[in-house]
């Protein structure tokens, strides 16, 4: 069965003990400019992600910003939303809906995750870019590395970091922007009158930024992502993964153009190595599938314009499958994808009727525990309430508040109240009743909170009123 060729790194044993160092010298990879159809697609999905990145926190919406974790208020206010603490548990179940997307793609097309999307290597490419305006191509880079240092190589250098450096800044002004407002951040951090918060932060997410796009690139996939470790365990003979074409490409030789390769018993492949040149964690994708691989396309990209310039088919270099390179069908539709799916529009459903029928009021109502009852002057009964009302919309409103489940029961207190956006109001209130109207010592008694200017926003709770044990 002619699968997908994986590559052995285990050192090969002679015969002796032998010591190996676990985490092998970085060697610098310059990765040359190409263009290709997937490079356009990942283009256009980082430029997107980036938008996103660096424009939620500047949208407004009903007058406040779109997207603000208020973590001092304890308030999280995205697109009209707000949530608390107390919603935890939606913020636990989208994480989880979001692990199902992960496996569904993985299963489906390996990393794709890791080579269009995931912010490390967005961040990457965006800091490739800055490197290549600033110093040239790969074969630019590379003497421009070796040769001895001068003004020309000196400014060069400068102009690389600095632009780093406005990147790295500017994605942590963004990111704190999220946290606190960025049309009060962008002004203070132009000022020099950043509190010590966002200075530390800041300061601290320049440099990480800096070092991890700038600097460590491929090592932060290959020895801190734990997602190259066990994404092979999603794999299976049907995922669409990028891989060489053994048996089309070997053997591998230079040939002119006009050549007639096949008789010298020569494959397609004519060891230009472009696909390596142009790899951003330097791998060579003929030696089998390698966890280091993130999918990004830019092996197959740099192979389809050496096969057009020589004439040859494309696909030396391709997203395929082991059926597929077998001379088998691919099966899409497959037990364990479908499982996902099914699995994952079931999460997604009940989430959005969830977040789309969540009320924006939370009413918590504790008893008065220290007696069980009182009897008033007035000879009623009487059972005393704290009422813990919770705005939790972006907007203030009027409240009623009613009780039901006894017929004669009287409220003292206000029946009305007014509770600012985001705030948490404490409400005393005590209910009586005359002892005339209670046939037995326990009832179960209904509180109502409806807002005035909004007939959706309506809670009601259960609870109980305690009045004295009747004698038989």
């Amino acid at each position: 069965m002619n699968q997908i060729p994986v590559k052995d790194v285990t050192p090969k044993s002679k015969g002796k003990a032998e010591s190996y160092d676990l985490y092998a010298k970085r060697e610098h990879i310059y990765v040359k400019f190409y263009k290709g159809l997937f490079k356009n697609f990942r283009t256009i999905s980082g430029f997107l992600m980036l938008v996103m990145f660096y424009g939620f926190s500047w949208i407004q919406w009903d007058g406040h910003q779109a997207v603000l974790f208020d973590l001092p208020s304890r308030q999280f206010h995205v697109f009209g939303f707000t949530f608390w603490p107390q919603d935890f548990m939606l913020l636990s179940w989208l994480l989880i809906i979001l692990a199902f997307v992960l496996f569904f793609v993985t299963v489906f097309a390996g990393r794709l995750w890791c080579g269009y999307a995931c912010p490390q290597f967005v961040w990457t490419w965006f800091f490739m870019w800055a490197e290549r305006v600033t110093e040239g191509d790969r074969n630019q880079r590379m003497r421009l590395d070796k040769a001895a240092w001068s003004g020309q190589k000196l400014a060069k250098k400068a102009a690389k970091h600095t632009l780093w450096l406005i990147i790295a800044a500017a994605s942590a002004i963004a990111f704190v922007g999220y946290f606190t407002p960025i049309r009060e951040l962008s002004p203070a951090v132009f000022s020099w009158n950043l509190g010590p918060w966002e200075t530390w932060w800041i300061g601290f997410l320049t440099v990480a930024t800096y070092a991890n796009a700038g600097w460590l690139r491929e090592q932060v996939c290959i020895y801190m992502c734990p997602y190259a470790r066990f994404q092979s365990v999603m794999f299976d003979q049907d995922t669409l993964v990028i891989s060489y074409d053994e048996k089309r490409g070997e053997n591998r030789g230079k040939r002119k153009k006009s050549a007639d390769y096949k008789a010298e018993g020569m494959g397609d492949c004519i060891d230009c190595n472009a696909c390596v040149h142009v790899c951003p964690v330097g791998i060579d994708i003929r030696d089998g599938l390698q966890y280091e691989c993130v999918a990004c396309g830019a092996c197959v990209d740099a192979c389809d314009d050496m096969m057009d310039r020589m004439g040859y088919d494309r696909g030396l270099v391709r997203y395929t499958t082991e059926h597929a390179l077998d001379g088998g069908t691919t099966h899409i539709m497959r037990p364990r994808l479908i499982a996902y799916f099914i699995c994952l529009c079931a999460m997604f459903i009940a989430f959005s009727y969830t977040l789309y029928s969540r009320i924006p009021l939370e009413v918590d109502i504790i008893r008065d525990r220290g007696q069980l009852f009182v009897e008033a002057s007035n000879g009623k009964i009487e059972n005393v309430y704290r009422l813990k009302l919770a705005n939790k919309s972006q907007d203030d409103h009027s409240y009623s508040i009613e009780v039901s489940g006894i017929d004669g029961l009287s409220m003292i207190g206000a029946s009305e109240v007014v509770i600012r956006s985001g705030e948490l109001l404490d409400h005393p209130v005590s209910l009586q009743i005359d002892p005339r109207f209670l046939e037995k010592s326990n009832y179960d008694i209904f509180f109502r909170v409806q807002a005035l200017d909004d007939e959706d926003i309506v809670l009601e709770q259960e609870n109980r009123f305690i009045g004295p044990a009747k004698r038989r």
